[in-house]
């Protein structure tokens, strides 16, 4: 059982706050899509979704999340029971019926999100009152994208989530890029729904120094903490607890060179007025893109052009993973 302890502080005392699971597993389903995307950053699409007569299951909830990754989250009130491997049931179920889940997203949210699926970010969260040591470790020895998440009830208003376990399928598996003349400048990776370019190949065009600059990112990112997930998305790479605190995306143009991040930080006045080098940027160093169009998730976006602003990155992108 989780050893986290909550207590309520006052003037005179301080008590222990009984945590507890809930009383019947609807109670928690319920409660998670009520609020689905606060809680985990993923938009709601179904509860007890059928997988038909020949399958003869009922999928939780199903969701997508903020990289358009698809989502499925199972629920036990107890530690006891099979949950992951009900999960990895429906998961096998969705990648099989990929056109049946785009018809629902399109349904419940519109075309241009259905072009954006990532399918190879496909995701599996399973939340219940607690995980033994076996089911921590059966999940680091599947090759899929599953979450561990704990929950505990405290009082009549209080509800936690905790991350316990998450593993990255390979396919996500973060890879230090090595520098142009080091690798292949294929062209045949995929493209966003506009033609975009993706990631992989704005980065097989990259300066040696924007590179530097790149992986000097991710490793920071990456280091933040034993939970932090890094997803390799067609448009740009994604590093994540529960939710996104930072996106990185390389833009390697010859008037402008630069890695843009997106941190999910609250615009201010006193934020948007960095400037690490003590010289004026046209384009901005950092701008408020709240109601502008963009790639990553978040509300600042940030263009990293030299050594000399990595300090001052470093500590934004420290404060979206404090406040994330």
């Amino acid at each position: 059982m989780s050893d986290i302890k909550l207590f309520s502080i006052n003037a005179d005392s301080v008590v222990e706050l009984a945590g507890r699971s809930a009383l019947l597993e609807k109670e928690l389903q319920q409660q998670i899509e009520s609020q689905l995307e606060t809680f985990l950053g993923v938009r709601f699409l179904a509860s007890e979704y059928s997988t038909g007569k020949t399958h003869k299951g009922r999928i939780d909830s199903l969701g997508l999340d903020e990289n358009n990754c698809p989502v499925i989250i199972e629920y036990k009130r107890h530690s006891n029971e099979n949950v992951i491997n009900q999960g990895l049931f429906y998961l096998d179920w969705l990648l099989d019926h990929q056109a049946e889940f785009q018809l629902l997203v399109m349904k419940q949210l519109d075309k241009e999100v259905t072009e954006s699926i990532e399918w190879s970010g496909t995701r599996l969260i399973c939340i219940a009152a607690d995980f033994n040591r076996y089911d921590e470790h059966a999940v680091q020895q599947i090759n899929r994208n599953i979450e561990l998440m704990r929950y505990r009830y405290f009082g009549d208003d209080l509800l936690l989530l905790e991350l316990v376990n998450a593993q990255t399928a390979d396919a996500s598996t973060p890879k230090k890029v090595a520098s142009q003349s080091s690798r292949a400048t294929s062209n045949t990776g995929s493209r966003g729904r506009s033609g975009d370019k993706s990631q992989e190949e704005r980065l097989a065009e990259s300066s040696p120094d924007l590179i530097s600059l790149y992986n000097q990112v991710c490793e920071y990112a990456n280091g933040l903490g034993d939970e932090v997930q890094r997803k390799e998305l067609k448009l740009y790479t994604a590093f994540k607890r529960i939710k996104n605190f930072v996106s990185v995306l390389v833009l390697p143009q010859n008037k402008d060179p630069r890695i843009q991040l997106y941190l999910k930080l609250t615009p201010t006045d006193e934020l948007l007025k960095l400037n690490p080098t003590g010289k004026h940027h046209e384009p901005e160093f950092i701008r408020d893109v709240s109601n502008i169009g963009h790639w990553g998730t978040g509300n600042i976006e940030l263009n990293l052009r030299s050594v000399a602003e990595l300090e001052t990155a470093f500590e934004l992108i420290s404060q979206s993973y404090q406040a994330n």
